[in-house]
């Protein structure tokens, strides 16, 4: 018996495909597109969700997003290339990154993207500067550090004090009071993000209680209004034994009780909300298959299984340590007696995908299918060791569709001179 993954026999699409192989379910993006417009979309006025594309983005990935009426939020003028080249609707574009490029802003600004979410006051300054030059005017959320700490790793916690992200609350009222003097810029609202992978809503509550005092004050001593709010996202997917996932309605619920509360309480105007889920939308939506080659048993210590991936195409684990669970896809049926570690082929010691994981026997040639991986590993790929990137393939209704070709050994010398 084969491993299964939305409707197609895992071993049948490494034979077509090749392995390594990225492969992404529509069917279950689509589940939590719905679960967004059920949840959040549907049930309160003047709200969007925008994905943030940096978890995973293709052409096909853009068209769907853009089919289902989300906005997109990008990161640079490689994620805005790719939106532009399926004609997603500018105005549903936020474009965000701590340390935009004068190039990246003047073709945002070009493009006329709806929002910029701004990281600094020289950014704003900036903005302000090339929006004169091109005649236009750019409407920006401030990117907000509340100051709060979150239960996931240092590398994807973004809220608190020291971060290379955001306007930290002591310049908050200087970087407003900049915003509303310049000519082409239209500060519309605030953001913030308080990290990535979180399974308690309690970061997410307290940032937006401290954000909901920043509107409040700046109404106060400024006569700022706050048309626009924007949550971020960080919501957790499930990635191995003890990830406690919850539904989106579990964050999504208090935070606009609580701000439909306090805004009621406080005579303010109820901002437009967003969200930016990203992750939360595609990470269980991936898979990648891999084929097994070498197998080194090294007594008393440990097997190592060698796949034909690696950090190359999840840099995941080598980065932070992340965990996954895999499975052998043509070997389901068969009992779990032998616990190995999944080595990955590049030239380095820290290029592991898994520790102590329990499988059948193995054999050079099976296929090895890791779960979870739809956020940030085709994003993260590499070239390094000159591997190639794998392929992608989209799965809906049982019927696989080829969205990214592999990488050849030409295409990776394209460009040189």
């Amino acid at each position: 018996m084969n491993y299964s993954f939305s409707g197609c026999d895992t071993v049948e699409l490494a034979k077509e495909y090749g392995t390594p192989l990225y492969v992404m379910s529509e069917d279950i993006i689509m589940d939590k597109i719905n679960e967004i417009n059920n949840s959040f979309l549907k049930n309160y006025d003047n709200v969007e969700a925008y994905y943030a594309s940096k978890a995973f983005l293709t052409k096909e990935m853009a068209r769907i997003i853009k089919r289902e009426g989300l906005g997109l939020d990008v990161v640079s003028g490689g994620e805005l290339y790719t939106a532009k080249a399926v004609d997603f609707p500018v105005n549903k574009i936020m474009f965000h990154g701590n340390n935009k490029t004068v190039k990246e802003i003047k073709m945002a600004l070009n493009y006329e993207v709806g929002h910029f979410v701004c990281d600094s006051i020289g950014e704003i300054q900036l903005i302000d500067e090339l929006a004169k030059d091109l005649d236009t005017r750019a409407n920006i959320l401030i990117r907000v550090t509340p100051g709060v700490d979150s239960d996931t790793h240092k590398y994807i916690s973004t809220g608190n004090v020291d971060s290379k992200f955001g306007v930290p609350l002591p310049l908050l009222k200087q970087a407003v009071e900049t915003s509303t003097k310049l000519e082409n810029i239209v500060l519309k609202g605030f953001h913030f993000h308080v990290g990535s992978q979180l399974f308690d809503n309690t970061s997410h509550l307290l940032a937006t209680e401290i954000v909901l005092n920043i509107i409040k004050e700046m109404k106060e001593e400024l006569g700022f209004i706050t048309e626009e709010l924007d949550l971020g996202g960080g919501f957790g997917i499930y990635y191995k034994k003890g990830d406690d996932v919850k539904d989106l309605s579990y964050f999504i619920e208090p935070m606009m009780k609580l701000i439909e509360k306090f805004t009621s309480d406080n005579n303010l105007l109820r901002p437009k909300i967003s969200i930016e889920p990203g992750r939360w939308i595609v990470g269980e939506a991936g898979i990648t298959l891999y084929t097994i080659g070498s197998i080194k048993e090294i007594p008393g210590v440990r097997t190592y299984v060698g796949v034909d991936g690696g950090m190359t195409d999840n840099p995941r684990p080598a980065l932070y340590q992340a965990e996954y669970e895999a499975l052998v896809a043509n070997k389901i049926d068969k009992e779990c007696t032998e616990t190995v570690t999944i080595a990955g082929k590049c030239c380095e010691s820290g290029d592991i995908l898994i520790w102590d994981l329990k499988v059948p026997s193995l054999e050079s040639g099976d296929i090895l299918a890791i779960k979870s991986t739809g956020a940030y590993n085709y994003s993260m790929a590499s070239n390094y060791n000159r591997v190639e990137r794998p392929a992608v393939i989209m799965l809906k209704e049982g019927t696989p569709r080829l969205v990214v070709k592999r990488e050849s050994y030409e295409d990776m010398l394209i460009n040189e001179l």
